[in-house]
Formats: C-alpha cells, structure tokens, sequence
C-alpha cells in the first residue's frame, strides 16, 4: 500500500483498546516472502510448462499446490536490467547504465531509491540475498581485497551472500557482506582487469587442454574449475569458489537464513547462478536429465526448489510463507561455452512454443514462468492468464505484507494483490518488453516491436542454433505486429491489416519512454 493507516483508524483502534482488549489492523498478517530466481530459465524448460525431455518434480508440485502463471513477464531479455526492475519497481530502461553488467561496474541502483528489500524491512521484516547480484558494487574502480560498498547492504538487505556478477566472469569468489569471503591474509591480493591479461595463471587461449570444454575468445580468460572465464585474475585463490558446489552452498545458507529468522516475517532473495553458462552442475547432477548439462543444471534449480521448501515444512513455515518462482528472462543454449547444450538437448525446446530467447523482444526473451505458492492463500492447481510483470511485485508486495511504499517509489510497478493471489485475472493492460537495444510493447493480445536494425539472429523461431526458422525473416527495418491470440509464436507479422493498432502502440510505447502510465489506466483495444 502506497501509505499508513489513516489516523482516525489508528484513533478508533486506541479507543477500542479498553475496551476489547485489543485492536485488530486493517493490515494482512505479514507472510514470509521467499522469491527464488532462476538464471536464463526458459518458458518450456519445466515439465510443469510442457517440457517432456526433462522432469522437475519440486517445481511441478509447488505449480500443482498453486498458481501456475501463462502470461507472466521478466521486464528484460538480460539479466541486470530483469533485477533492477524486480528490485525497484522501475524499468530498467529509464536507468542510464543499467545494461549487462561487466564483473568491476559499480552500483546500478540508486541507494536513496526504494527497493523491495528496503521496503520490506522497514515493514519489519529480515532481508536476506543470497545468491547473485550482477547490480555492481561499489561507486568507481573495487579493491576486492577490500571493504566493498555500496552494495545489497545498503539497500536494504540485513544478510548479504552474493556472486558479485556473474559465473562466467572474474571474479570468481563470494562476497559475504562488504568483503570477499573467505580471502585468505596469506595469499597474494586479488586483483582483476578486464582490459588486458594480467598475472601469469593459465587462459583458456593458452591451455586449452585444461578446459572442460572450449570456449570462445570472450570467454577463454583466466581459467578456474577447468572453466575459463570473461576477464583475468590473479591472487586471492583461497576464495575461489568451486562450480559444483555452488548450488549447495547458496542452498544451505539460504536455509540458515530462514531457520535463523524463522521467529519474525522473512525476505529471502535466493538468485541461482543456474542455468547461465558456464554449466558445471555439481557431480550428482550430470548426465541425470537426458538433455546434456544445460538440463542437469535445471534439475538442480529443482533440487534447490526442493530443499527450500523442506525446509519451511520442517519448520512449520510453510503456510506462513508466500514462494514465488520465475526467471530473470529466455533461454539461451550455446552463449560462449561448446558445452554441447545444442547436441545434447535431445528434443527438448527451453522456450517451448514461443519464438526467441535471451537477449530477443520476442516472446521467448521475457516470457517466463512464475509460480506462486502459499497455502491457505492461494488456491492449490490454478492456471492464470492474467497479465503480469515481475516490476509489479514492489507494488503487490507492499498490499500484500501492509508495507508503507511512497508515491515516488515503483513508478511503473502496478499493484495487483488479486492477481497474485489468483482471486482475478485482471492484470495490466500492457508491459513493456526489453530486448538488446530494443525495446517491444505488449496490449492485450497484441504485440508491436519497432522498427530497427536487428540482427539476423534475433528472428529465428526459437533460441537455439539448429532449430528451422519456421518463416522467413522479415526486413530488419520493418516495424511487426503480432496477434498472441491467433499467432502465440509471432510468425506471421499483421501490421498492414491492421495499421491503426500499430500506430495506437507505436504512440503510447514513445509515451511510456518518456514517462510511466499506469497499466490499469490504458484499456486494452
């Protein structure tokens, strides 16, 4: 809610309190919030959401025993700008520099500006992230050996465990708090460039034989795991994390985050490094899900997904504890690393039947799955149509846990409570969709991309390399019109039917540029 309970109800409460004994608040009892963030999860990558090649049974129960969402929405086809808008309540593309972060950028979001987190503990609640970060650290140049700020910490995280950016890039080390975790005094000072080489450790261009599998140029830096990375470092080796162990690792302190805080309302963050690249699930997984390692790091999401909620179970938490599962955009399978995610897919489409992926406007890029889960609360086995963007869980969050949001706060975030509950399906009118360099609206069932240069790549029906592009590419600079309702996978543009759509889109997509407009206030045609 966007204020506090008006004084004359705080008043009447006073009044009452002789009298009865006690004052019941116009506000929800406060739930736990736990919001599990997967990495490059496609629309068809659960077998809840149709995949057949792969099973994710934690996954499909927390859908089965909830609400399983169809037209749910990450704001962005990349992943900073995705967590910038799930944090603030703001599209990403309003922010200067919130694009893909490099591993030594300094913070992204504004510390003076309201976030989830900072919201959710002044309403009294322990914060927790645990997991990745990719919002930069720090103001200018980081030394990682070090007191690292700003950072989750002063944006209103009490608990802070994070991958500094992602696990493709140098630094490969954990950040507990403001400094590198486990940095031994003994070893020689970590120090990390992205402009030129640095130290003497083996690259992926000079040892390849090192390597579990190759990697392009991009990525064939300074090698860690047998994985090279994007960028080189030296010094600092006692903190290097190790690839296979870290689901575990973020698992097991996420659930002591919530054993330790098990006695008051709860905010856990839990972001997964799985499934970006590079895909070195831990030992158990490989070679389990029948769909090369882009799948067994899927089938330890779910594991994650499983031990979570194992653990509100054990500690009667969960009916007290709202879970919600998505993705930060698309899928992507062959990003830098022949890890054969293409080879070995065996039939399995991670954007089920929605064209694009990672980095792309079109459907597969943003699309994602969302489920949400909180028994007593939210009706068990409900499928939802209602159009929804993670940058209004700000605003719903706030209605949901009674938690003061200011006016100036989540400027495009909507809220919508029922929508999350699954009490209605009268969600936004139109979201925006951020591709790279691109930005698309979505209206009702219609679907407009402007005009631009896009690259041959981005038409393809699906995001994977061997997949048949089901029509031809149109012309680049051609601006496309979709209909989600006839045409779900937008392969057919209907732009010269229907040019008075178009310009209406194109019109309020240069507005909603310029300035937000409230999505329940726009009809859809």
């Amino acid at each position: 809610m966007r204020s506090q309970l008006s004084p004359s109800l705080l008043l009447a409460c006073t009044l009452l309190i002789a009298a009865a004994g006690g004052c019941q608040s116009a506000e929800p009892d406060q739930p736990n919030v736990v919001l599990i963030y997967a990495d490059d999860l496609g629309y068809g990558d659960l077998s809840s959401y149709g995949a057949t090649q792969l099973r994710t049974p934690h996954l499909d129960t927390l859908a089965r025993q909830g609400l399983r969402f169809t037209r749910a929405y990450a704001t962005a086809a990349t992943c900073t700008p995705s967590r910038y808008s799930l944090l603030t309540g703001r599209y990403a593309f309003r922010k200067e520099g919130a694009s893909i972060l490099p591993g030594d950028a300094g913070l992204v979001i504004d510390t003076s500006r309201t976030t989830l987190a900072s919201m959710l503990h002044d309403a009294g609640y322990a914060t927790g992230i645990i997991g990745k970060w990719h919002l930069g650290l720090g103001r200018d140049s980081v030394n990682w050996n070090e007191r690292i700020a700003p950072g989750p910490l002063e944006l209103g995280f009490n608990r802070s465990f994070i991958v500094p950016a992602t696990n493709d890039r140098v630094p490969t080390v954990y950040l507990k708090g403001h400094h590198v975790y486990n940095l031994s005094e003994s070893d020689p000072p970590l120090r990390v460039r992205y402009d030129e080489k640095i130290g003497d450790l083996p690259t992926g261009e000079s040892h390849p034989e090192k390597l579990h599998y190759p990697a392009d140029p991009q990525h064939s830096g300074t090698i860690v795991n047998g994985i090279s990375r994007i960028g080189w470092m030296e010094g600092g080796q006692s903190a290097w994390w190790s690839d296979g162990e870290m689901a575990r690792t973020l698992t097991r302190r996420a659930q002591r985050f919530i054993e330790d805080r098990q006695d008051r309302p709860f905010f856990l963050y839990l972001p997964l490094q799985d499934v970006h690249v590079p895909r070195w699930p831990a030992e158990e997984f490989r070679g389990t899900s029948g769909t090369g390692l882009r799948g067994d790091a899927i089938k330890e999401v779910d594991w994650v997904v499983g031990q979570i909620r194992a653990t509100l179970r054990r500690l009667d938490l969960a009916e007290k504890t709202l879970v919600l599962f998505t993705s930060d955009n698309g899928p992507v399978y062959d990003d830098g690393y022949d890890d054969g995610a293409v080879a070995d897919a065996n039939g399995h489409e991670a954007n089920g039947p929605l064209r694009g992926g990672k980095y792309q406007s079109f459907e597969g890029g943003t699309r994602v799955p969302f489920i949400a889960h909180w028994p007593g609360h939210i009706e068990a086995d409900v499928p939802s149509d209602a159009l929804f963007s993670q940058v209004d869980l700000l605003a719903t969050l706030a209605e949901l846990t009674g938690a003061s949001l200011p006016d100036s706060a989540g400027p495009d975030s909507t809220p919508l409570p029922g929508v999350l509950r699954g009490t209605t399906e009268q969600g936004r009118a139109h979201l925006v969709q951020q591709g790279v360099g691109k930005l698309a609206l979505r209206r009702g069932d219609w679907k407009y991309i402007p005009a631009g240069n896009y690259p041959d790549w981005a038409f393809k029906k699906h995001n994977e390399p061997e997949s048949p592009i089901a029509t031809p590419m149109p012309p680049s600079d051609q601006a496309l019109l979709y209909n989600l309702a006839d045409d779900p996978d937008e392969s057919t543009s209907v732009i010269d039917q229907h040019p008075a759509v178009a310009k209406d889109m194109a019109a309020l997509l240069d507005t909603l540029r310029k300035r937000p407009v409230p999505a329940r206030q726009t009809p859809a045609p």
